[in-house]
């Protein structure tokens, strides 16, 4: 009886200085050793991914539109493609119709916390001439219409706001014939008009 007591007691003695915590889930029961103070445990650093947005925009021939869109710090990944209009999956021959109703378009992802809305939509009016109507310089069609496709009901405010104060900017002669409208159906276009002039060496082919 003495021994039992006796290991009673060293096993007590050992579970008074050892401290148990529960792991993060996923993880398992973990001991540390206490001296006094609260046992330091290890801390995970969790890499928080940035959330991205998506902005559409139609500018006219949308080789140039995308390149200037990639030269923006904060837009992660573009594609060009077509929107707007009436049938699926159309093809670039079937927009080039004029007949399709989608416009020639530039899909951007971008990090919000590194480049805000409003700077994108002062690119969007710079790559082009937003007086026109269904047509930039020589390239006629209701495919190279002016158009802003918002997403969510912040981006068309910002959208409708940014139209008005370029109208009232005096800017252009003209006025402002960009329509703004919400977003439908993106359709990717081929693959060999994606980064068109980036892969022949070129930075835009700007038609005011």
């Amino acid at each position: 009886m003495d021994m039992y007591w006796a290991g009673v007691g060293w096993f007590a003695t050992v579970v008074g200085m050892t401290a148990f915590t529960l792991a993060p889930a996923g993880g398992s029961l973990s001991a540390g050793r206490t001296t006094g103070d609260s046992a330091e445990q290890p801390t995970e650093k969790v890499e928080e991914k940035a959330e991205m947005a998506t902005a559409t925009f139609g500018a006219g021939c949308f080789w140039g539109v995308e390149a200037a869109f990639r030269q923006i710090e904060g837009v992660k990944a573009t594609a060009v493609g077509y929107c707007g209009g009436h049938t699926e999956r159309p093809t670039y021959r079937e927009v080039c119709s004029d007949e399709t109703g989608h416009a020639e378009v530039v899909e951007v992802q971008y990090d919000p916390s590194v480049v805000s809305y409003e700077r994108l939509l002062r690119e969007f009016w710079n790559a082009h001439d937003p007086t026109q109507v269904n047509r930039q310089g020589p390239d006629i069609g209701s495919q190279y219409r002016s158009v802003i496709f918002y997403h969510t009901p912040e981006q068309e405010q910002a959208a409708k706001q940014s139209k008005e104060e370029l109208d009232r900017s005096g800017q252009h002669k003209r006025p402002i014939a960009t329509s703004i409208e919400p977003a439908q159906p993106f359709w990717r276009a081929e693959d060999y008009h994606q980064q068109y002039l980036e892969k022949r060496g070129l930075s835009s082919c700007k038609i005011k």
